[in-house]
C-alpha cells in the first residue's frame, strides 16, 4: 500500500482562479490534487498544455483518460464544490 500524503486543512473557494481551476481537473479524475496523482500514479509527470500550464490530460483511478481543453473547464455551479488541499 502506498504511503499517500495527509492533508491538513480543506477549503472552499468562493471565487474562480487558476488554483481551483488546478484542483477541480484533478478531482473530475478522482484524485484530490496533483500530489495524490502522482503518489497515486508513481510519476512525477503531469501532461500540461504550453502556454497557460493547465493539465491536459490525466489517468484517472478507474482506468479512463481524462482530457481537458486549453480554457477553463471549471463552471460557476462547481466553484464551492472544489476542494483546495493544504498538508
Amino acid at each position: 500500500m502506498p504511503s499517500i500524503s495527509h492533508p491538513k486543512s480543506i477549503m472552499h473557494p468562493n471565487h474562480w482562479n487558476e488554483e481551483v481551476e488546478e484542483a477541480y481537473r484533478f478531482q473530475q479524475a478522482g484524485y484530490r490534487d496533483e500530489t495524490e496523482y502522482k503518489e497515486v500514479r508513481k510519476t512525477d509527470f503531469v501532461d500540461r498544455w504550453p502556454g497557460n500550464g493547465y493539465v491536459k490530460k490525466l489517468i484517472g483511478r478507474d482506468g479512463c483518460y481524462y482530457y481537458y481543453n486549453k480554457s477553463r473547464e471549471c463552471p460557476e455551479a462547481h466553484i464551492n464544490k472544489t476542494k483546495l488541499y493544504t498538508y
